[in-house]
């Protein structure tokens, strides 16, 4: 069971309220990194998660549930954290596409839809950087609220795909959605900044905070990573394969 403390100062909190995302170093040792990265490599390639990962498979649910990692979500949201869902983000060197830019809340909108509610962070595996592939984000972007999207464009840099979802709100009432791998409209290219985020580092972040990645563009250095999605306890999410969500108790 994780312990509910004062992980982050205050300064790192108010940087994280003003700034939508906050670089957290040292979150993981070298031999946890390690055991995860061993356990992967050795895993069936025909092994499928999803987004569900935590529920099937010990080592995912260690990360998602770390004490570090899940105690500073319950410091950010102000309570238990619960896990929406996690991702593997492995992007080999030279050929590795990105994720265009984006805010979480297009793809996990939930009710109640306030600017808190909803946060995930981003671990770093290997070192990152803008050479291979590593986290952007556009500081401040969270504080404008959900921006206007098209549908993404630059297959290039950017990984692609469009699927209908099964939506379900609170009441019961059911619809399907189509989603797609969004762009933001009219992006300042210039906003954008490219982290460089050393591994066992995290980066957390708003689910309104812009951010994504480009290309993997060095010619020997893959880009690992694992992705952490939360929520406040009580949050109803509403696509319906990721209502089941998982409760990180943690002591007051």
């Amino acid at each position: 069971m994780n312990t509910l403390r004062q992980i982050l100062s205050d300064e790192q909190v108010a940087s994280y309220e003003e700034n939508g995302y906050l670089v957290v170093f040292g979150l993981l040792m070298e031999d946890e990194i390690q055991t995860f990265l061993n356990h992967v490599d050795q895993t069936s390639p025909d092994t499928a998660y999803g987004l569900h990962g935590h529920f099937q498979d010990q080592q995912y649910q260690y990360l998602a549930t770390h004490p570090k990692i899940a105690g500073i979500a319950a410091q950010l949201l102000q309570g238990p954290p619960c896990i929406v869902q996690t991702m593997l983000l492995d992007k080999p060197a030279a050929v590795g596409k990105g994720i265009s830019l984006h805010q979480d809340l297009h793809y996990l909108p939930n009710d109640p839809q306030t600017p808190d509610t909803l946060m995930a962070c981003w671990l770093a595996l290997t070192d990152t950087d803008a050479e291979n592939g590593g986290l952007c984000v556009v500081p401040g972007s969270h504080m404008g609220g959900l921006r206007s999207v098209h549908k993404g464009q630059d297959t290039e840099e950017h990984d692609t795909f469009e699927a209908e979802f099964a939506m379900r709100d609170r009441e019961g009432r059911e619809w399907t959605q189509k989603m797609f791998r969004f762009e933001i409209d009219d992006l300042n290219p210039e906003s954008i900044v490219r982290l460089t985020v050393p591994h066992g580092a995290g980066v957390f972040f708003n689910g309104r905070t812009i951010h994504g990645s480009f290309g993997n563009h060095s010619p020997n250095r893959p880009r690992r990573a694992f992705a952490v999605h939360y929520v406040q306890e009580h949050t109803h999410l509403l696509r319906k394969d990721v209502q089941n969500t998982m409760l990180v108790k943690i002591d007051s």
